[in-house]
C-alpha cells in the first residue's frame, strides 16, 4: 500500500475540606440555636459531614524517570549503558526531583501539600541521540532497573510511586518495557500502594500497563506544551488516592490506527478535535481523566498504535462509556487523520524560491523524514536550484567534526568535503559542500559544532548528533542571526511549529518528504515489522475487532 503525497479540573485536595469545615463552623451552631428556640423543625435524621482525607497525613512517594522514544529501524547499533550515560551520569536522590517537564510539574504540585516526602530513585537523563537511536539492550534495561529497584527497596515503606515514562521505549526481548517497569515496581510495593505514570503523546501502550499501575495520564498537545501540567495532575491524583478520596478505576481501548508522527499535529483537525473531545469529557464529568496517545510508528513493538486510557473515581461503567466513545470517535476520524500535504524536495525547494521572490519570507522547510539526522535531500536540491540566503539547521555528521578536529581547523579556513548521507541509503548521498568554516566550537549543547558558509549567503550547521530545531533562538549560535536569512531548514516533524508557526514567524511552511522507503517514512508498509501485523492496523488493513 502506498500513501500518496496527499495523505488522505480543578482538583479537590484541600478545597473540599475547607468548604465543609467552614460550613459546619458557621451554620451548625446557628441550627442548634434555632432548634432550641423553636425557630425550626427538628430534623428526623442527623446527616454527618462527608469524611475527607486529611490534608496533612504523611505520605512517602518514590519518583523515578526512565524514558526513551525508540526508533527500532534506525541504524547505528543497539543502545547500551554508555549511550544512556553519555549526556551525563544517572541522576540520584534529589537530582531526580529537580528534573524538568513531567517531573517538575509533579514535584512542584507535591510541595504544595504538608506531610509529603519525595524520594528520588536513580534515573537516567536520556539516550544520547534521542529518537534517532535504536533498541536498548536487555542488559542495559536490567542494569538500570536493578538500580531503581534497589533504591526503592531501601526506601520502603512508601505510600505511592510516580513513574515519568515516555511510552515508546523498545528493549530487546521485553515486548512492553513500560508495563515491565510498573510490574517490577508493583512486586516491591505490594498490591495496595498506588502507582501513577505520565506518558508522551507518542506512547505505544495497551491494557497491560494498567494491570500493574493505577493511574495513567498522557499529554494532550503536540508540540508538547503540557508535560508539566500532566505531572501536576498526576501528583494531585496520586495524593488523593493515597489519602483515600480517589479510587482509580480504568478502561483501555485500542482504536487500531497507526499514524506517522508528522501527521499528529494537534493544531489542526482531526487531531485537535480528538483532544478537544477528551477535554469535554473531563469538563462534563467530575473526577474523570481521559488520555489519548497516538503512538510512535517506528518502534517495532506489539502494542504499536493509538491507545485510549480513561481513569474515573470508582466508576467502571463511566470509564467504559467514555473509552468506547473516544474509540468510536477516533475510528470515524480515521480517514481525515491522513489528510496532509507533503512535498518532495525538488518541489519544496522550487516553491520556497517562488515564495521568496514574491516577498513571502522567511520560509521554513521541515524535513520530517530524517530520523538519522544526516539526510541530504533538501541540501542537494538547494545546491542544484541555486537557492540563496538559507540557514540549514542542521546536518548530523560526526565524521566531519572529527576530521576538522584532527586538522585543528579554525574559523576562516576553507571547507571542501562531503557532508551527511552516510547513515543509511534513505539519507541520500553525501553533499559536496565548498565554502568557508565560519565557526568551530561549542554550541547547541555539544562540545563541538561547525558552521560553514557556502553558495550565496547560505549557512550550514553541522552537529555530531541529530538536533531537532524547535525555536529560532536555537539557531543563534556562532554569530548567526536567523532574521538575516530568507529560508530555514529544520529536521523536525511538528515541534518546530512551536517557534516558527505558532509565533507567526514563518510566512510559509512546507513539510518535506523524501523518496522511497526509509526509517522516518509515512509509508510504513515499506518497513519490515517483526513484532506486529501491520495489516491489523488502519490504513494498512482492518483491526480484528472491526472486521
Amino acid at each position: 500500500m502506498w500513501i500518496s503525497k496527499k495523505i488522505n479540573a480543578v482538583f479537590h485536595s484541600g478545597r473540599d475540606t475547607m468548604i465543609r469545615s467552614t460550613y459546619w463552623l458557621l451554620f451548625a451552631p446557628l441550627g442548634i440555636l434555632l432548634a432550641s428556640c423553636g425557630g425550626g423543625e427538628t430534623p428526623t435524621e442527623t446527616v454527618a459531614p462527608v469524611p475527607v482525607e486529611s490534608a496533612s497525613a504523611p505520605a512517602r512517594i518514590a519518583v523515578l524517570r526512565f524514558a526513551h522514544e525508540t526508533c527500532t529501524f534506525c541504524p547505528g547499533g543497539d543502545v547500551t549503558m554508555a549511550d544512556w550515560t553519555k549526556i551525563r551520569d544517572m541522576d540520584v536522590g534529589d537530582e531526580v526531583l529537580t528534573a524538568g517537564g513531567y517531573t517538575k510539574g509533579f514535584t512542584s504540585a507535591m510541595r504544595e501539600y504538608q506531610g509529603v516526602e519525595l524520594i528520588g530513585l536513580t534515573s537516567p537523563a536520556g539516550v544520547y541521540g534521542g529518537s534517532s537511536r535504536s533498541w536498548s539492550t536487555r542488559e542495559t534495561f536490567e542494569e538500570i532497573m536493578a538500580k531503581q529497584i534497589a533504591d526503592l527497596e531501601a526506601a520502603m515503606p512508601v505510600d505511592g510511586v510516580y513513574l515519568a515514562l515516555h511510552g515508546a521505549m523498545a528493549v530487546r526481548d521485553i515486548p512492553r518495557p513500560e508495563a515491565e517497569i510498573a510490574k517490577r515496581i508493583r512486586e516491591v510495593v505490594g498490591p495496595d500502594v498506588p502507582i501513577a505514570a505520565t506518558f508522551d503523546l507518542h506512547a505505544n501502550e495497551d491494557e497491560e500497563f494498567l494491570k500493574w499501575a493505577d493511574i495513567s495520564l498522557v499529554i494532550k498537545r503536540y508540540p508538547h506544551y503540557d508535560t508539566g501540567l500532566q505531572g501536576e495532575r498526576a501528583a494531585r491524583l496520586l495524593l488523593r488516592t493515597i489519602r483515600g478520596s480517589y479510587s482509580p478505576t480504568t478502561a483501555t481501548r485500542r482504536p487500531g490506527i497507526v499514524t506517522p508522527t508528522v501527521l499528529q499535529w494537534t493544531g489542526r483537525s482531526p487531531y485537535m478535535d480528538i483532544y478537544e473531545r477528551a477535554r469535554r469529557w473531563e469538563s462534563r464529568e467530575p473526577d474523570v481523566f481521559v488520555s489519548v496517545a497516538l503512538g510512535f510508528p517506528w518502534s517495532d513493538v506489539p502494542d504499536l498504535g493509538a491507545n485510549i486510557q480513561v481513569v474515573t473515581n470508582n466508576d467502571q461503567a463511566l470509564a467504559d462509556r467514555i473509552a468506547d466513545d473516544m474509540n468510536d470517535f477516533m475510528w470515524r476520524m480515521r480517514e481525515a487523520m491522513f489528510d496532509t500535504e507533503l512535498l518532495m524536495p525538488k518541489d519544496a525547494v522550487a516553491q520556497a524560491i517562488d515564495d521568496i521572490a514574491g516577498g513571502k519570507s522567511p520560509v521554513v522547510l521541515a524535513d520530517y523524514s530524517d530520523r538519522n539526522g544526516d539526510s541530504t535531500w533538501i541540501l542537494d536540491e538547494m545546491v542544484k536550484q541555486g537557492m540563496s540566503r538559507v540557514l540549514y539547521g542542521t546536518v548530523r555528521d560526526e565524521l566531519v567534526i572529527q576530521k576538522l578536529l584532527s586538522a585543528e581547523a579554525q574559523p576562516g579556513d576553507a571547507f571542501d568535503m562531503p557532508v551527511g548521507g552516510f547513515a543509511a541509503d534513505s539519507s541520500g548521498k553525501p553533499a559536496q559542500i565548498t565554502g568557508t568554516l565560519s565557526y568551530f566550537g561549542e554550541g547547541m549543547g555539544y562540545e563541538t559544532i561547525a558552521i560553514v558558509e557556502f553558495g550565496e549567503g547560505n549557512s550550514l550547521i553541522i552537529t555530531p548528533a541529530l538536533r531537532q530545531i524547535i525555536w529560532k533562538e536555537q539557531l543563534e549560535v556562532g554569530g548567526l542571526d536567523p532574521d538575516n536569512f530568507d529560508a530555514i531548514v529544520t529536521k523536525s516533524r511538528v515541534h518546530f511549529r512551536r517557534g516558527f508557526d505558532e509565533t507567526g514567524y514563518a510566512k510559509s511552511i512546507y513539510i518535506v518528504d523524501a523518496p522511497g522507503g526509509f526509517v522516518g517514512t509515512v509509508r510504513l508498509d515499506s518497513l519490515t515489522y517483526e513484532n506486529v501485523e501491520l495489516t491489523d492496523l488502519y490504513p494498512y488493513g482492518t483491526p480484528p475487532d472491526k472486521r
